[in-house]
């Protein structure tokens, strides 16, 4: 059978949009996968729903921390197993600052925690009680970052503080936690009590350090 030259173009033509169309199949199916991972860590992270870049008045934030917030929501720290510490008075929009980091990271597919501290505190504490401690901290290793919300107001017991001081340890230069406080690193006595303690949770947290001033938002 002879086969001319425009029957081959159509043929090759038809080919083409056929792989174009796998192509077209294939890239959807991989959008709708990476949303539904996206939604799935989301609904995982317990992060405010409202906290947001979105709702984020940049405006309100130092200078300094608006230059370094693109470059956080990238997540390269994350990769290095760095630290973050947003700290200034109440009001100053530490926790909304966090939460917007958490949710850029999970935007880029990351894995994020968020909690109170002292409810942190309390669920490793009753770990280890359990004789499951260990199993916890695996469990949250899962996650890339871990962020502590207001440590600053935590008053620990011996015990209290021994978890937490755990917690921080076990992350290590592995997995980053993110943190929003009151108090800045020089004033952690007040949390850690123990001055040796203190100073070897101070030593294991490197951090990325955002000052976050101005007037309170409560207040205005």
């Amino acid at each position: 059978m002879n086969v001319g030259a425009d029957e081959i173009k159509a043929l090759a033509e038809h080919l083409l949009l056929d792989d174009n169309y796998l192509r077209h199949l294939a890239e959807l199916e991989i959008e709708e996968r990476r949303q539904r991972r996206i939604e799935r860590n989301l609904h995982d992270s317990e992060l405010p729903g409202e906290k947001t870049l979105a709702t984020l008045t940049r405006a309100r934030l130092p200078a300094k921390v608006q230059r370094m917030l693109p470059t956080l929501c990238n997540g390269a720290f994350v990769e290095r197993g760095e630290n973050v510490l947003a700290f200034g008075q109440p009001g100053r929009g530490k926790t909304h600052l966090a939460c917007v980091i958490g949710h850029e990271l999970i935007q880029r597919g990351r894995r994020v925690y968020f909690t109170p501290t002292y409810a942190l505190v309390q669920r490793l504490l009753q770990a280890k009680r359990d004789l499951v401690l260990e199993k916890e901290l695996t469990r949250l290793d899962r996650f890339d970052a871990v962020i502590l919300d207001d440590i600053g107001y935590v008053q620990q017991s011996r015990e209290e503080m021994e978890v937490l001081f755990t917690f921080l340890s076990d992350r290590y230069e592995r997995r980053s936690v993110i943190i929003s406080s009151n108090l800045v690193i020089k004033k952690w006595d007040r949390i850690f009590r123990d001055p040796m303690t203190t100073a070897a949770a101070i030593d294991r947290f490197i951090a990325v350090i955002l000052e976050v001033t101005g007037t309170s938002y409560r207040t205005d």
